[in-house]
């Protein structure tokens, strides 16, 4: 595009751009200036506090215990859907006969929203007649029903298969495109040079997957980190807050027992979170890319 055409572009796009930042930029405002108050509606009460909220947030157990569920619950869950995504795309990459169902229902976890999945995962992991405990006692792994949700323990890793379950596909699909970008002229010179299949993987496939890789896990931790409709179907937040994340207990505080001010808080001090994982993910692109 020549310059004198780029002014005539930025101001037909600039009406749209304003909307969409005024859309974006207002609600988080109007939350940071809640913020700064003590307001519960319920008893009247509504007086400008300053940082105060911000303060007994750093003291409040209950929220570094929804952080510390939140980060440990993105980190497994993400980890485990790059590995799970990188060898699915590698397979579906390859030929093989049906290769188009195959995609087709690899994909169906992710077209399946997640309220509907949340609820299939908790008849699956029912301790009294889940399709889990019944498959895992018929090959000897238990030699008796496990209560994956009520326990303080395996209620997160439950609720982390159910999310690799989900949203694995959606990070095949990222990798898969990547895949099929890198010329196939590259795997056929390394295979006349003599290298094995782990020499291509390691020194061709990742290097000039990475990118890709980089664009999935910025998605996928964005996503994570703001886990809400998951975790609130299957445990609440249960047993004993141990599955509680930021974006549940923001909820509570705000729509069960209206803490508008330190709710809000909560909400600011997660978008804030939200916000340098970006940062620190886009900066990682842009190494990359520079790279």
């Amino acid at each position: 595009m020549r310059k004198d055409e780029i002014r005539p572009a930025l101001l037909m796009i600039l009406p749209a751009c304003l909307f969409i930042g005024a859309l974006a930029i207002f609600p988080i405002l109007h939350a940071f200036r809640i913020s700064l108050d003590r307001r519960m509606p319920v008893f009247g009460i509504s007086y400008f506090v300053g940082l105060d909220n911000y303060r007994f947030l750093l003291q409040d157990p209950r929220f570094l215990q929804s952080f510390l569920n939140t980060a440990y619950f993105s980190l497994l869950s993400v980890s485990l859907e790059l590995a799970l995504g990188l060898l699915l795309a590698i397979l579906l990459h390859e030929s093989f006969r049906g290769r188009g169902l195959f995609r087709a229902v690899v994909l169906i976890p992710w077209a399946i929203p997640t309220v509907v999945s949340a609820r299939m995962w908790e008849w699956i992991l029912n301790p009294d007649f889940g399709l889990l405990n019944y498959l895992l006692q018929q090959i000897g792994l238990l030699s008796s029903p496990l209560n994956w949700l009520g326990d303080r323990v395996l209620a997160m890793y439950a609720l982390i298969l159910a999310d690799v379950w989900k949203t694995s596909p959606f990070v095949a699909l990222i990798l898969l495109a990547g895949l099929q970008m890198i010329p196939e002229e590259v795997y056929e010179a390394a295979r006349v040079d003599g290298a094995s299949r782990w020499q291509i993987f390691r020194r061709i496939t990742f290097p000039l997957l990475l990118p890709f890789i980089l664009i999935a896990l910025l998605f996928r931790m964005l996503d994570a980190f703001r886990i809400f409709d998951l975790v609130y179907v299957l445990t609440g937040g249960g047993p004993a807050n141990t599955t509680e994340t930021l974006s549940l207990y923001a909820y509570k505080l705000l729509f069960q027992t209206l803490q508008f001010g330190y709710g809000s808080a909560v909400a600011v001090a997660t978008f804030l979170t939200v916000l340098l994982i970006s940062a620190v993910c886009i900066s990682l692109l842009r190494r990359q890319h520079h790279g």
